[in-house]
């Protein structure tokens, strides 16, 4: 692992494919993802060449991340290259099966940092916030699957968040920012 590199597992009481799913909905992954507003680019096909982009921020300050899916292995992983200006490098859900009802998530980062020597400073400084982020965003995700999978309609996986997880309305939602 370099020191740019962030993983991070979280268990999931939901069936693989109904955290796939969930997991693989871009549009609504603003809705667990800690101070991110979502939205796809374009036309999507739920495979390599899809495009979206996040906007990372308290309020207007923050930073647009562009992205395009690299890589698609249907129901287990999934491996987006960060385009924009700020982070640069790939990204990377990745779900494993733990039987029939259970699973987990995987959320690989692998960035390039810009700025050199300070860029590098500052990842480190920061790795800490960021890692907390995205456990943070995983667990919200795990419960709002979960609750869905305990539903008795349960279908096909409505990954708006559970009643008690509210989304967090840190981002504008107008994807504007930079």
């Amino acid at each position: 692992m370099s020191p740019s590199d962030l993983i991070v597992t979280v268990p999931v009481a939901a069936p693989a494919q109904d955290v796939w799913l969930a997991l693989t909905d871009w549009d609504t992954q603003g809705a667990w993802m800690l101070g991110t507003s979502v939205r796809t680019v374009g036309p999507q096909r739920q495979g390599v060449g899809d495009r979206f982009e996040a906007f990372t921020g308290l309020g207007p300050v923050g930073f647009l991340d562009t992205m395009v899916v690299s890589d698609w292995v249907d129901g287990v992983e999934v491996t987006v290259e960060h385009t924009g200006k700020v982070v640069r490098g790939s990204g990377t859900f990745r779900v494993e099966p733990d039987g029939a009802d259970r699973s987990a998530v995987v959320w690989i980062e692998n960035l390039s940092i810009p700025g050199g020597a300070v860029g590098r400073f500052l990842w480190r400084a920061t790795r800490p916030v960021s890692r907390w982020a995205v456990v943070h965003s995983l667990k919200r995700f795990a419960r709002t699957v979960e609750a869905r999978a305990d539903s008795p309609a349960s279908g096909a996986p409505d990954t708006a968040p559970a009643p008690d997880v509210a989304p967090a309305p840190i981002g504008t939602g107008d994807m504007q920012h930079g």
